[in-house]
């Protein structure tokens, strides 16, 4: 039973599973907004809003926190244009739009991006 335990595995084991996250947050954050599958969109959604809210104050520590997960580039664009376009908002910082099935497989394909 997989009580208490949050998040999703992908198929994948703990380090390969880490890095493909932390890929995807970085390529997010470059292009604002990519085609992935339903399950790695859904999970990115609560690493990249927990990423934008942590951001939003712009203090060195949060800085150093972010700088573990992301780019020293990512890392500038988040404190210097995303984060502070979302200062007044509460959350919700993304946006999933289904798009249906891929045809190789039948995985279900989603656009995530930034809510303007």
């Amino acid at each position: 039973m997989r009580k208490l335990n949050k998040g999703r595995k992908l198929s994948l084991k703990i380090g390969p599973r880490k890095l493909l996250l932390r890929v995807l947050v970085n390529n997010f954050f470059l292009q604002e907004k990519i085609k992935t599958t339903e399950a790695k969109a859904k999970e990115l959604r609560s690493i990249v809003e927990k990423m934008i809210t942590r951001a939003k104050e712009a203090t060195i520590v949060n800085r150093r926190i972010l700088a573990k997960d992301l780019t020293p580039k990512m890392v500038k664009k988040l404190f210097s244009q995303i984060a502070p376009s979302y200062k007044d908002r509460a959350g919700g910082y993304t946006r999933i739009i289904k798009l249906g099935s891929r045809n190789s497989d039948g995985a279900k394909m989603v656009i995530i991006e930034l809510v303007k």
